[in-house]
């Protein structure tokens, strides 16, 4: 069996609004689960749930999503701007630091 090589190089990664588009799905994972609620009893007698399911599991990733693209896109460069991402999220807060160390000052 013969090691595989590209014949081409990779395309460049596209580029847009990451951070809008990931929200924009996950808004539209919610809808789609609130709006198959009311018809959760068709759902299981016909033996569909997996449908409902799947909505809210999409929701739910899409969450993760946001909180996966927001990371470089809040984070402070060296120079005091905005991560990579910074110019298509937005106004972005930038990340909190947790402190280390014990409540009270005691070590």
């Amino acid at each position: 069996m013969a090691k595989w090589t590209p014949k081409h190089e990779a395309p460049e990664p596209l580029e847009g609004p990451v951070v809008a588009t990931i929200v924009g799905g996950t808004i539209i994972w919610f809808a789609m689960f609130l709006a198959q609620l009311p018809f959760y009893g068709w759902f299981a007698d016909r033996d569909l749930l997996w449908w409902v399911w799947t909505c809210a599991a999409g929701g739910f990733l899409g969450l993760i999503g946001i909180w996966y693209v927001r990371g470089p896109a809040a984070a402070p460069t060296p120079r005091g701007g905005r991560g990579a991402a910074g110019a298509e999220a937005g106004n972005l807060p930038p990340r909190r630091r947790l402190r280390r160390g014990v409540r009270g000052g005691a070590p």
